[in-house]
Order: structure tokens, then sequence, then C-alpha cells
């Protein structure tokens, strides 16, 4: 009789992992989102950081302006948006957001040498009172064939960064997170 049992148990056992890796192999099993930490989504104030910005040598791709060109055009998008009072100083602040601009070399591309060099666009988000980090955002970018290209690039990279902090900020309605 307990044969008898474990054989179906078995035989139960295998179906079900059988029926597993068929889903498996069809459509992928929607997986519900993350929760988004309750500091972003109920912060009031902020206050941006200039996390810094690479230098680009005189005789390599960049873009106009200075390695602070990153942050300012990213605090005037906040401060144009209306979400946030920016603050002048962290212990004001609910959220800590650090802005940097980088340049991430790479081998096998098309710049001198055989390298590569890729824009990168980072957000950091922080809570102001115990400093954990709460989420982040990383934009790639590229140089364009000319100036104006790039600096078009440019800009499209921090209006990114600004969509992605607004589409964390307020979450499609369903996904169980307060606005």
């Amino acid at each position: 009789m307990i044969r008898g049992f474990r054989t179906v148990v078995l035989c139960f056992f295998i179906s079900a992992l059988q029926i597993s890796f068929s889903m498996a192999q069809g459509k992928p099993v929607p997986v519900p989102p993350a929760p988004i930490p309750p500091q972003i989504l109920a912060a009031k104030k902020v206050f941006i950081a200039n996390a810094g910005g690479d230098e680009m040598a005189t005789n390599e791709p960049r873009f106009s302006g200075t390695s602070d060109r990153a942050y300012s055009e990213f605090y005037a998008a906040v401060k144009s948006w209306g979400r946030f009072e920016i603050v002048a100083s962290p212990a004001e602040a609910d959220l800590l957001l650090e802005v940097r601009q980088s340049v991430s070399e790479g081998g096998g591309g098309g710049g001198a040498g055989g390298f590569s060099l890729t824009p990168l666009f980072y957000l950091t988000i922080r809570d102001a009172k115990s400093n954990a980090l709460l989420w982040g955002f990383c934009v790639h970018s590229a140089f364009g064939l000319g100036q104006g290209e790039s600096d078009r690039n440019f800009e499209q990279a921090i209006y990114r960064l600004t969509a992605d902090l607004r589409t964390l900020v307020k979450p499609p309605v369903g996904n169980g997170s307060a606005p």
C-alpha cells in the first residue's frame, strides 16, 4: 500500500515537473514588479548633487560645455518639472539625487587606437536620513558625427534620466504602489 502511494506521488511530481517545463518553453511567467521604496514615493524635497563628470581631451570627441553640464541640465529639468522642491542642503532633503556623466572606453570600436568611447549618464537616488542607496539609473548615449549631433545626444540622455525619474515617482496604475 505504501509502495503504491509512493508511485502515485512520484507520478504526480513528474507530471508537475513536465507541466512546469512545458510552461517554461512557452510564454514566460510574468513576474510582479518589485516594490518602489516608500521614501521615493513620499519625497517632497530633494537635494541634487553633482557627482562629477569626465573631462575629455581636446582631441577626443566631446560634448559642448564643462564637466558640470549634466548636473546643470538635470537640475534645470527637475526644477522646471515642479514635482520636487529643490533644497540647498542634504539636511533639508527627503532624497539625495546624484547625477554623473562619464565616458567608458571599450575595445574593438571605431575610436582612436581601436577603442570606442561611450558616454554614460548616471542618476543615483539615496535616502537623505540614512544615505542608503534606494535606486539608480544609467543611460548610455553616443557621440555624434558632429558637435551638434553630440550635443543633441547629450540633451536626449538628460531627458531620459528625467523621464526615468518621473516614471519611478509616478508608477503605472495598478502595480500596488502608492502615488
